[in-house]
């Protein structure tokens, strides 16, 4: 049995300086992988490399025993979607609508419907506030509506760039707990950026720790937590 995602010799420059440095992991399916690491280690990167908006320079990204080489819009599609750490909804745009581009590639309305209907049931908040415009959302809110968007088309893995950011620690619990559900639920895999460790820790299966573009270390994550590496890649002189 294959990996679902395979990353093998990653590498990307930004101009002439390389973010990824012949990078390589696989994803299995039903997992949750954490990435972590000071600013400018590539994890960022890694998860737009990924996604296609970011040219690698080299290596392969396999998905489903295939090489990717669809553009960035078409990934959806392949079952790949990407929530960004920035605008992460349409604010003239309702929640309702919000939520629907997620399903662009759909022309059967029943289905759309249907799925509307499954995930209302599964964020019940944003139900209740399907017809307000997404400018007059919290920030846990619309992460909501992203996470919702991001469900749509039922992908099979879920790429996350830190999804806490800028929210209360009330908020970050909830959005954990429900990524924890969207994994369970509907069997997705996903790869998370965030800096947020002991909320993440509680709900990943492992996690890999980057630096200079690099995985240096790897494995569970309450493992890492006071790993030496850890504290030298946030303190030391690998960060």
């Amino acid at each position: 049995m294959y990996p679902l995602l395979q990353i093998q010799n990653l590498t990307t420059f930004y101009g002439e300086n390389k973010i990824l440095d012949n990078l390589s992991f696989d994803l299995n399916e039903g997992e949750i992988i954490m990435l972590v690491g000071a600013n400018g280690a590539g994890k960022s990167t890694l998860l737009k490399t990924i996604f296609g908006i970011v040219p690698k320079s080299h290596g392969q990204i396999i998905f489903e025993n295939a090489k990717i080489k669809t553009k960035p819009h078409q990934m959806p599609e392949l079952g790949i979607c990407y929530v960004p750490q920035e605008f992460r909804v349409f604010p003239e745009m309702n929640v309702l609508e919000n939520i629907k581009i997620g399903a662009f590639i759909l022309n059967d309305k029943k289905l759309v419907n249907d799925r509307l209907e499954e995930l209302f049931n599964f964020f019940p908040m944003l139900k209740k506030k399907a017809k307000l415009n997404a400018s007059a959302l919290s920030g846990g809110e619309r992460q909501l509506v992203a996470l919702a968007r991001s469900l749509m088309l039922k992908p099979k893995i879920l790429l996350l760039d830190e999804p806490s950011i800028g929210l209360a620690p009330k908020l970050v619990a909830e959005i954990f707990n429900k990524i924890k559900e969207i994994n369970q639920k509907f069997n997705t895999s996903l790869i998370i950026v965030e800096h947020n460790l002991k909320t993440l820790l509680e709900i990943a299966d492992r996690a890999l720790i980057l630096s200079q573009g690099k995985i240096i270390k790897e494995g569970r994550p309450k493992e890492l937590l006071h790993s030496k590496v850890l504290e030298e890649v946030f303190f030391g002189e690998r960060a």
